[in-house]
């Protein structure tokens, strides 16, 4: 294959192929933000803290009772997201009608005390997570090779996003969710338990964190640091898509990672910072972000 400005294709190949790993992290987080702060109207600054829980629940669940990684793929969104469910019930719901400050505020010091704990008792040390053995391995492509596992991390990021998005886009469910933050009154006259809704669609936004703490778990290594590390870029992410736009955090943290990704061959000094350089551009052109409305 021909080389692209000196760079060999097995470099630009494997840097994309990076890129899309990262891209799909970036997707499946600035989802489950997108979800609950256009559903719900908080700020969840604790998701990078449950992304990190997520990735410990299934070496914890690995460790002490056997269970394996694809057990662990459906057990653990379901602890997870039960923890976002506890928290919205007896903290997050007395928020709702102040500003969007006091959750921040309140889901930065969850995410502070959830990583003390953490850091508190496994210390800072990364905890290996095995690949499991049907993913083992990978293919030769001709210009390059991918491992099985990376390949499974970007269609398992595909399906989970664009499966969210159809639902709360296209299904009744989701028509319910949005005429529920819309308009809770009216549609709790029709018999829906709004405050269950809103407590459950929390809980899943806190799912999808959970859920890409497992597929996190076996490429990096886990420890307490590994969602302060990621939460900010990801909040990038959901603003350069458009606050609260389920297509615009799918589109963007896809396009964001191969960007980045690309960035490191032609110049990787710069990839550290391009997607908040092209945060700041977006902010200046169009404030709402790429998908989003105008308020």
């Amino acid at each position: 294959m021909f080389e692209l400005l000196g760079i060999p294709p097995q470099v630009l190949m494997g840097q994309l192929l990076l890129g899309l790993i990262n891209g799909s992290f970036y997707a499946v987080l600035s989802l489950g933000l997108a979800v609950i702060f256009g559903l719900l109207n908080i700020i969840n600054f604790s998701h990078g803290a449950q992304y990190m829980l997520g990735a410990f629940v299934a070496w914890m669940l690995l460790e002490y009772l056997g269970i394996n990684y694809w057990w662990a793929l459906l057990i653990v969104p379901i602890v997870v997201g039960a923890t976002g469910v506890v928290l919205e019930k007896l903290a997050l719901r007395r928020l709702y009608h102040l500003d969007h400050l006091y959750g921040l505020l309140l889901t930065f010091g969850v995410a502070l005390i959830i990583q003390g704990l953490f850091r508190n008792y496994y210390g800072i040390s990364g905890l290996p997570y095995n690949i499991p053995s049907q993913l083992s391995g990978g293919q030769n492509l001709g210009f390059m090779f991918l491992p099985n596992y990376r390949g499974w991390v970007v269609v398992a990021s595909v399906i989970v996003c664009f499966g969210t998005w159809f639902v709360i886009e296209k299904t009744r469910l989701g028509a319910y969710l949005r005429a529920a933050t819309e308009n809770p009154t009216l549609v709790g006259a029709f018999g829906i338990n709004v405050p269950l809704m809103i407590m459950l669609t929390y809980g899943f936004g806190v799912a999808l964190a959970g859920f890409a703490g497992v597929l996190a778990a076996p490429i990096y290594s886990v420890n307490p640091n590994m969602g302060a590390d990621l939460i900010i870029v990801v909040f990038a992410v959901v603003v350069i898509g458009g606050m609260g736009s389920i297509m615009g955090a799918i589109v963007t943290g896809f396009g964001l990672g191969v960007i980045e990704g690309l960035t490191k061959v032609f110049y990787p000094a710069g990839s550290a910072v391009v997607i908040f350089v092209i945060m700041a551009i977006v902010l200046m052109i169009k404030p709402e972000g790429l998908f989003g409305r105008n308020a």
